[in-house]
């Protein structure tokens, strides 16, 4: 009988047959079909009827020189079990086996999930080992030792209490007092731990975007934003703000003692299988530092120009500009309206193995295999205007500039259209009629605009209208107003509205959507531009040509059902 050490790192066929599980005619046949049609040697095996998936599994184990354990012939102490809490075993999908000499034991269900180690050494603070067993067995696990289905924050709230109570000092981390042991002590503790994975896993399970740690005078709140709203957690104790932030600025690298200056950091977790990337910021304020994590969940982000809420007028139109052969594109809107998004988008319809794309970007965001991606580090001297000149000796076809912020990087993002590259950007402006205004503005003379632009899309988002608890209803007078309508205007017209339910917890929306301003730069608005016109002018001949404002946009999609006439008010603004 082999070792478990003995099959590591062996070929998955040959452990296959040493388990008797397969032959050496039928791992020769899998081999020539791989040959064929590619594919790991394993699943091949498997597409071939030779073997299950409870043996590729287990081999797959045995190659990773993993255990394999039968969970059922474990009783597992609940000593072990604390040690793991509901939601992090949920959310995993782990069972603890034993804990030895600091060093926590966990069966997994898939033997490739070994980042599954990594975030678990990080979140439960403690050295930790893999076991392999049966998903099915770690499914009747995690009923039989779990039975909550979620743990209750209260009472992770009230642990905390009783942990730091009476620890006055810890009221305020204005001063320089607090010993660094102590913050380290404090931070370790498992009610910390505990109510920080908590919030953390609550937050991505509800499709969060930024998670707030605000302390106050008097009290000290936890926030995260879903759908471009903030809503408010359950608040902690206003003491128990310090041991919080400090785990927090442990967890992403961050120098705990310096509590004056600005820090940025960054977390990766793997939740589920599903990649999720942390960015820390913490600010000092009048009573502590504030911690906001943003939340990068690729599951959340759907870089596809088909599923951005483009209409089929709107995508004809932005795919016409996006195969030009050179020019500037540019994407305007305020933060957070999902112009980085649709950049995205548009890079991977063009990602091809033929064509060269550079990105400078603060930060980058997403990572999108077969295009070079270069953060901005502008305490180094690496800027946008100096990423585009070093851009234009590296032979590139596209190029994505994160922002045109000044004269600078507008002059060298022109010389690189006027030179046979297309160029992406953003510039943070109201619509597009302003984006050219704001050009002249940073100081770009009018006929290099009109030589290198070729088009803006403007954009906003909205909420869309839970698909789940959608309902038909007639706005009242007051709502078509904020639009600008009466109702005679709107007769005729279907209205939407989500009427709350578990899955878009009671708030009637559920994910966001884009509307969008495309204005497509031609003959007239550049002798407009050279004739130095006004913003409404240039906007008149916008809409004259076919371009529909933001708001017209949002209207189509109110009648479309998929948002709602408060919304659109929300997100746009009547035009002068």
């Amino acid at each position: 009988m082999r070792s478990v050490t003995q099959y590591k790192e062996r070929l998955i066929g040959r452990i296959l047959k040493d388990m008797g599980k397969v032959t050496e005619s039928q791992i020769q046949e899998a081999l020539a079909v791989q040959k064929e049609k590619g594919g790991t040697i394993g699943r091949v095996l498997l597409g071939l009827g030779h073997i299950d998936e409870e043996d590729l599994r287990l081999a797959l184990a045995k190659q990773s020189g993993m255990e394999v354990v039968n969970l059922d012939d474990i009783e597992v102490p609940d000593s072990v079990i604390k040690r793991v809490s509901p939601s992090i075993a949920h959310a995993y999908q782990i069972i603890p086996v034993r804990y030895d000499n600091g060093v926590l034991t966990v069966a997994l269900g898939d033997p490739t999930e070994i980042k599954t180690l990594d975030d678990l050494r990080f979140l439960l603070d403690c050295e930790m080992e893999g076991v392999v067993a049966g998903k099915d067995s770690i499914v009747r696990m995690l009923d039989k030792y779990y039975t909550e289905d979620e743990e209750d924050i209260e009472d992770v709230l009230t642990e905390l209490n009783s942990e730091f109570e009476g620890s006055d000092s810890l009221a305020s981390d204005q001063g320089d007092s607090i010993d660094l042991e102590s913050l380290e002590e404090m931070s370790q503790t498992a009610p910390v731990r505990r109510l920080l994975n908590l919030v953390l896993l609550q937050a991505i399970q509800d499709r969060a975007s930024d998670i707030h740690f605000e302390p106050f005078e008097d009290e000290f709140k936890i926030r995260y934003r879903v759908d471009g709203v903030l809503y408010e957690m359950v608040p902690p104790p206003r003491h128990l703000h310090v041991p919080i932030s400090t785990r927090i600025k442990a967890m992403s690298g961050l120098d705990i003692a310096e509590r004056r200056l600005p820090q940025d950091g960054r977390v990766e977790l793997n939740i589920s299988g599903n990649p999720v990337d942390l960015r820390i910021s913490t600010l000092p304020t009048m009573f502590g530092e504030s911690v906001v994590c943003r939340v990068l969940d690729r599951r959340q982000v759907a870089l596809d120009l088909d599923k951005i809420g483009l209409r089929r007028d709107d995508m004809e139109e932005l795919e016409g500009l996006i195969k030009k052969p050179h020019g500037i594109i540019l994407c305007t809107g305020p933060t957070g309206c999902g112009k980085t998004t649709t950049l995205y988008s548009v890079l991977r319809q063009l990602n091809d193995i033929g064509v060269k794309i550079l990105t400078a970007e603060d930060p980058v965001e997403y990572e999108i295999e077969g295009i070079m991606q270069m953060p901005i580090k502008e305490d180094l001297g690496v800027t946008f205007a100096t990423s585009l000149r070093q851009f234009l000796r590296q032979d590139p076809d596209i190029i994505l500039i994160g922002e045109v912020r000044d004269l600078d990087t507008a002059q060298i993002a022109v010389q690189a259209a006027l030179t046979g590259h297309l160029v992406f950007s953003t510039t943070h402006t109201n619509d597009g009629a302003t984006t050219l205004t704001r050009l002249v503005d940073l100081g770009l003379e009018p006929y290099l605009i009109n030589a290198s632009l070729e088009g803006v899309v403007a954009q906003r988002l909205v909420r869309r209208i839970c698909s789940n608890c959608k309902e038909q209803y007639t706005p009242s007078k007051e709502s078509l107003l904020a639009l600008g309508l009466d109702p005679e205007d709107v007769e005729g017209k279907t209205f939407s509205r989500g009427r709350g339910c578990q899955l878009c917890n009671n708030i009637g929306y559920r994910g966001r959507m884009g509307i969008f301003e495309i204005v497509n730069i031609n003959d007239e608005i550049r002798d407009l531009l050279t004739s130095g016109a006004s913003t409404g002018e240039i906007r008149m001949c916008a809409r004259k040509n076919g371009a529909r404002s933001l708001r017209q946009g949002g209207l189509l999609a109110v009648y479309d059902g998929e948002t709602t006439v408060e919304e659109v008010a929300r997100a746009t603004v009547t035009e002068a």
